[in-house]
């Protein structure tokens, strides 16, 4: 990946959470977009906070940023579980009660946000913390990529 497409802002921050879909994408640029990012959080020295799933882009990501040594950080509502995770899990997995406590501790845990393709479920985690931005809950960086 180009240094040049992900802004260098998130080189200043510890751990960026990546929201992401967890359904099988077979869209090659998706995927792509996926691994460059994963890649570029690796060779910066940046933890991962994610949905928790194995599955997906966020199996992509999960799997790229944990082998490359840096520490992920899935969280997932246990109801999620049985449809998210297959196989072996990805670095940490903290379980919470549903999907608010879910948005809230990866919110906590992040210094930033960056969206990757999804669905309704990775739409609704963006603009939520778009909205706790607009409401000045929080004051960390919201990026949206595709490469």
């Amino acid at each position: 990946m180009e240094t040049q497409h992900l802004p260098s802002i998130i080189s200043r921050f510890r751990r960026i959470c990546v929201f992401c879909g967890s359904n099988p994408d077979k869209n090659p640029s998706f995927q792509l977009s996926a691994l460059q990012l994963a890649h570029q959080l690796v060779e910066r020295n940046i933890d991962l906070v994610y949905g928790g799933g194995s599955i997906g882009l966020m199996g992509l990501v999960s799997q790229a940023v944990y082998d490359g040594s840096r520490h992920v950080l899935g969280v997932i509502p246990k109801t999620l579980m049985p449809r998210e995770i297959t196989g072996e899990t990805v670095g940490k997995v903290r379980d919470v009660s549903g999907m608010h406590q879910r948005k809230a501790e990866m919110a906590r845990q992040a210094d930033a946000f960056i969206a990757l393709p999804g669905g309704y479920g990775t739409l609704e985690e963006l603009l939520e913390v778009i909205t706790w931005a607009q409401l000045r809950i929080h004051e960390k960086p919201v990026i949206s990529y595709v490469n």
